[in-house]
């Protein structure tokens, strides 16, 4: 470095940032071992705070503005310097400038799905994504708390944090909304802004806050989604006799050659039919039919059945054999049971001897 150069940059004349790219939040100013020249200009730029840092100790911020760096505008640092009757020659002290603009480039989704309980369906796991911003509000805080001495402190350095807190707090807010699954997408503005709002309460002790939160898709699972749609299209359908027509009119239409006219008879009589089967009132059900009565024979000594009641005879049913069925206390003479009466005397005598 030529001697000229040297010289000059023993101090530091201006301080300033120019921000020239979309993603810093934080930038240290680049003093190395150089020194602030005292009366030095300090100029902070609109969405800027300018704040001196002193052996690890934060002192003073500036607004947006330009500044003559005397120890009348620099209180906090006059007093950890000990500058205690004014001083003039330079110093050493770290100045970072923190961005206050709106930050819009961040994205949130739900990795695993949010189980809520809707009034209408029961417990739904939900899926949503959306974007929102985030603003500095307090550069002290925020240097303290996230950014530290990293000399750029980006977005990419404080996104994983930030999208912790929106999917942990993204379950309480869709539980506690009372807003119905169905209804969810005209309430997604109010829901954005009930996020925000407690998403900037939870970040304000590190010095951010959530101006713009939004959702900008709640899905439900496929299963619940193929449902939802068979159940709108029976709704589209409305009156089943209205449709019956449309059914007969599209088997006219498919219908070809003599059996147009058949095709619409058949198609028409099959859509009354299942009209009138889907209409009539559930009270006009027939009732169950009656359980069938099982019946059993004893033949020398063999149990045999179980039957039903016409097909005793077939089994072997005589006048001296034995029966029974549920109900009964013991095996019974066929002759002695007056419900086999009318089988007995339809039965054939025994063949006379050869």
């Amino acid at each position: 470095m030529a001697l000229f150069d040297k010289i000059r940059g023993e101090f530091i004349d201006i301080v300033e940032w120019l921000d020239d790219s979309r993603d810093t939040i934080v930038w240290r100013f680049p003093r190395y071992e150089n020194e602030i020249k005292m009366g030095a200009r300090l100029v902070v730029r609109e969405s800027q705070v300018a704040v001196f840092v002193n052996e690890g100790q934060i002192a003073d911020a500036f607004t947006p503005g330009t500044y003559t760096l005397e120890t009348q505008n620099l209180p906090i640092l006059s007093t950890l310097k000990g500058w205690k009757y004014g001083f003039h020659s330079p110093f050493k002290a770290e100045v970072y400038f923190v961005s206050t603009r709106q930050f819009t480039d961040f994205k949130w989704g739900t990795q695993n799905p949010v189980m809520v309980r809707d009034p209408e369906f029961g417990p739904v796991r939900l899926r949503a994504f959306g974007a929102y911003s985030v603003q500095v509000i307090d550069a002290r805080l925020l240097i303290q708390e996230l950014a530290g001495t990293d000399p750029q402190f980006r977005t990419e350095e404080v996104e994983g944090y930030l999208r912790q807190m929106v999917v942990g707090r993204l379950a309480g807010a869709l539980g506690t909304a009372n807003v119905p699954v169905l209804d969810m997408a005209a309430n997604q503005h109010a829901m954005g802004q009930q996020l925000a709002e407690v998403l900037s309460a939870d970040l304000a002790k590190v010095g951010l806050t959530v101006p713009n939160f939004s959702f900008e898709n709640i899905s439900l699972p496929p299963e619940v989604e193929q449902a939802l749609d068979k159940r709108t299209s029976m709704g589209i359908v409305g009156d089943l006799n209205a449709y019956t027509k449309f059914q007969a009119a599209n088997a006219l239409e498919n219908a070809g050659g003599a059996g147009e006219g058949m095709g619409l008879g058949l198609g028409i009589a099959a859509g009354q039919q299942m009209a009138a089967a889907l209409s009539q009132p559930s009270g006009q059900v027939p009732p169950p039919l009656p359980p069938q009565e099982q019946w059993f024979l004893g033949v020398g000594g063999e149990r045999r059945g179980p039957f039903d009641r016409q097909a005793l005879a077939a089994g072997g049913l005589t006048p001296d054999a034995l029966v029974w069925k549920a109900g009964m206390a013991q095996w019974t003479a066929a002759r002695d049971v007056p419900e086999l009466a009318a089988l007995l005397n339809s039965t054939p005598p025994p063949l006379p001897p050869a």
